[in-house]
């Protein structure tokens, strides 16, 4: 079989990499290890963590705010065999849909372990072995749940996010190990449902990557849930024994913590993810973290060889791999596409969502940029009155002499979805002002965004 480009795995990355790779013509093939399409993020990671997510707000709300909005109910159940069919399903639905892509783009799907022969030639060991000759190669394998050498992870008691996604009770008490997206995430599905949820987190902030005023309201909101956080602790040991897992830290203070639970999730980040791929017998470098070497192009050492989302360096984002994968397959064909990293947005998908892009108020600092600042609560917005969405605000960073926009910042209801509206702007250039003129419908979430750049404007919000 001789293609113009092999695309070696199908996660959001490699898929979209396929896609564009089509519709400019080439013949395309994607490889992919498991038996569904979509990689880690629609089949454990984004979509079924979403699919939780949402099942356990509205449990939360049933329980907790139905009452005020003049809903009268029988105390709710958690049903959690309901929950994670529910979940499967809506995995099952994004992943055929993949299929569906492949088939419409005419994409030849072969599914079992990739690995190169040399860089022309890839085998693929699946129910049988087959060998491809491909003219280019795209590499988008992705990342694996990272651990600590210490810690063994059994999958039944001390767990990675792929194993939270399925449990058959909710803990009495979860464990989690890191104060990043995914702890974050799994933790508020089961705090909502009721368990115990203690977050450990060695550095001083939770979700440290992004703006440290997000990472602060966060743990307010994290706090109200029930939530346990214990920031510049160092986890040392932990230990299954039956149905209890003991964790067990060092403190700030120089002592020992010991948390015990029945449940602990060890979720402290992610590795790229390049096992079996043999990568030595293509000639490709990697980094001594494992990532593949790229230059500015994503092209690897290897003049046919790229490489695009969690395998290379920057963000591990769905989002972003999608980019790369575009971004690569234009290249190609001699496109001359673009990206703007610092303009790829994050986001945690906790209640209230967490959104950023651009720089955080600390790498300016560290730049030693002048910059000024303007924010606007949630609390002062009349649409989140009316849902009882309260928490949070908007911050926004605008250059002191130009007032350009060069972060915004969002801890609300839905800002998972405004943020786009700040990464429109911030590709256009927009100054603070621009954004502070134009018509914001109301009300409107949105609105606090507006208010924000009044703030960093001249200092004149109209609503605080």
């Amino acid at each position: 079989m001789q293609y113009d480009v092999t695309v070696i795995g199908s996660g959001p990355g490699g898929y979209v990499a396929a896609i564009r790779c089509a519709q400019l013509g080439l013949k395309t093939a994607i490889i992919e290890k498991y038996d569904t399409l979509g990689g880690t993020c629609l089949n454990v990671g984004c979509i079924p963590s979403k699919a939780l997510l949402d099942s356990s707000e509205h449990f939360h709300n049933a329980e907790h705010t139905f009452k005020e909005h003049g809903i009268d109910i029988a105390k709710p159940k958690v049903n959690i065999k309901q929950m994670i069919a529910r979940k499967t399903d809506v995995v099952k639905q994004n992943t055929e849909g993949i299929n569906y892509l492949m088939s419409k783009n005419k994409i030849d799907v072969h599914h079992g372990l990739g690995s190169f022969v040399d860089k022309n030639t890839i085998k693929v060991t699946g129910q049988e072995e087959k060998t491809i000759s491909t003219d280019k190669v795209i590499i988008a394998t992705g990342s694996k749940p990272s651990t600590l050498p210490f810690i063994k992870l059994d999958k039944k008691r001390v767990i990675t996010s792929t194993e939270a996604l399925e449990l058959k009770e909710v803990p009495k008490h979860l464990v989690i190990i890191g104060g990043g997206v995914i702890g974050l995430e799994l933790g508020s599905v089961y705090a909502r449902l009721g368990a115990k949820v203690s977050v450990v987190e060695f550095l001083d902030n939770i979700i440290p990557t992004m703006d440290s005023t997000l990472g602060k309201e966060l743990q307010k909101s994290l706090k109200k849930l029930g939530f346990d956080i214990y920031l510049s602790h160092k986890v040392t040991a932990v230990e299954a024994k039956g149905k209890e897992v003991t964790v067990t830290a060092d403190t700030p203070k120089g002592d020992k913590l010991e948390l015990k639970g029945d449940y602990c999730l060890v979720s402290i980040g992610r590795r790229p993810y390049t096992d079996g791929l043999g990568l030595e017998n293509a000639g490709v470098k990697v980094t001594e973290r494992g990532q593949i070497e790229t230059d500015e192009h994503l092209k690897t050492n290897v003049d046919n060889i790229w490489a695009i989302g969690d395998v290379v360096k920057g963000a591990m984002l769905a989002h972003k791999a999608e980019e790369e994968g575009v971004f690569v397959a234009e290249q190609m064909m001699g496109q001359k596409p673009h990206i703007n990293y610092n303009l790829i947005p994050g986001v945690v998908y906790t209640w209230p969502e967490v959104a950023g892009v651009g720089f955080t108020e600390e790498q300016l600092k560290e730049q030693k940029r002048a910059y000024k600042t303007g924010k606007f609560p949630f609390k002062a917005l009349g649409r989140a009155r009316a849902s009882m969405d309260v928490d949070g605000l908007v911050k926004v960073l605008a250059d002191k002499e130009t007032d350009e926009i060069l972060g915004v910042h969002i801890i609300g209801a839905r800002a998972a979805d405004m943020i786009a509206s700040a990464v429109t702007a911030m590709e256009f250039r927009a100054s603070a002002e621009d954004v502070s003129r134009m018509s914001h419908a109301h009300p409107t979430y949105m609105e606090a965004v507006k208010e924000a750049c009044l703030a960093a404007t001249e200092n004149r919000p109209l609503h605080i």
